[in-house]
């Protein structure tokens, strides 16, 4: 019984971090050329993404990301995407992290991040796949195991879209800022995008829905296109 006791409460412990670690982070420090650079980090219950960018233009820098796990302060990431060293893609990864109530150390890397948020107020905290669009009235579903994804993964205040490849190890593109969600409305603010440089800046305003779990999102797009998109909650 004192066993059982014991184990339920290690693994309570291990849960109760890895939750701390839900939300999104952020660093900013001096880059190469004098450029601030800016950091920020999102976790999902399963998934996270760390990009860098210059904090004073939004100039797009690298990305990287996959599925992590948490023992103790020992982490693992089995990485799915990375812009700079695609190569590493597929590959176990392994830090120490120092973990406090807004602050989240990388150790051995001298890098300290502030916490932005804890998975709040938004409500579309969550990493989705892009799983089916509306085109002329009718849903389109996309097969969200195949290894062409675009996912994008969400804490309470941050957001993030990624295309890429898992089986070519190529990476596609990428986006995010900050977003809101009121009223039925989700609002992005962008910060940086791989692709066009100039939408930095931009906010573009989507109306969404939960339906059955999946997330219904219908707007406009960056370039001006009518879309409807269907996003479901990756596991």
């Amino acid at each position: 019984m004192k066993v059982s006791l014991i184990c339920a409460c290690l693994i309570s412990m291990i849960n109760l971090s890895a939750q701390s670690l839900y939300g999104s982070w952020q660093t900013t420090y001096p880059g190469d050329d004098g450029n601030r650079v800016k950091m920020v980090v999102i976790f999902s219950e399963h998934y996270q993404v760390a990009t860098l960018y210059e904090a004073d233009n939004g100039d797009f820098m690298a990305t990287n990301g996959g599925s992590w796990t948490l023992d103790g302060n020992r982490m693992t990431e089995v990485v799915e995407f990375d812009s700079a060293n695609p190569e590493r893609v597929g590959d176990s990864v392994q830090f120490t992290i120092e973990l406090k109530e807004n602050t989240l150390q990388i150790i051995g890397q001298k890098l300290t991040l502030q916490r932005i948020d804890s998975g709040y107020p938004g409500k579309l905290a969550g990493a989705w796949l892009m799983s089916g669009r509306k085109r002329n009235g009718v849903i389109q579903t996309r097969d969200t195991n195949r290894p062409r994804k675009t996912m994008k993964i969400l804490s309470g205040k941050r957001f993030q879209w990624i295309a890429y490849d898992t089986a070519t190890k190529e990476f596609k593109g990428t986006g995010g800022g900050s977003y809101t969600t009121v009223n039925g409305t989700y609002t992005e603010n962008i910060e940086f995008f791989s692709r066009d440089q100039s939408r930095v800046g931009a906010s573009l305003e989507f109306n969404y829905e939960l339906v059955n779990g999946a997330w219904h999102h219908s707007g406009h797009s960056s370039k001006g296109q009518p879309l409807y998109e269907i996003w479901s909650k990756r596991k």
